[in-house]
């Protein structure tokens, strides 16, 4: 069993930052693969951004060169570095350790 708890979200003007941090319970975190979803209203839930256990990464399209994922097995912490806001990246952001443990989510608003 593994616990996710996100933290970070909140309101920010386009072109601002956040970071999005996971927190994840036990002791085996560094064997997950781990994930940044979002679901905006009325859309269906999307990868934002991967790592898997042995560093590889990727991002959807719609943030590479905007945000950067990473994780520190020795904290049990994956986040989720968002620059460039943009008001479509208001979404309910979920973190996600593979394959179906999910966190309760934190909102991200991007508005002026």
């Amino acid at each position: 069993q593994v616990q996710l708890v996100e933290s970070g979200g909140g309101l920010v003007q386009p072109g601002g930052s956040l970071r999005l941090s996971c927190a994840a319970s036990g002791n085996i975190f560094r064997f997950y693969n781990m994930g940044w979803y979002r679901q905006a209203p009325g859309k269906q839930r999307e990868l934002v951004a991967g790592i898997t256990s042995g560093g590889s990464i990727n991002y959807a399209d719609s943030v590479k060169g905007r945000f950067t994922i990473s994780r520190d097995n020795a904290k049990n912490t994956v986040y989720l570095q968002m620059n460039s806001l943009k008001p479509e990246d208001t979404a309910v952001y979920y973190c996600n350790a593979a394959p179906g443990y999910w966190g309760q989510g934190t909102q991200v608003t991007v508005s002026s």
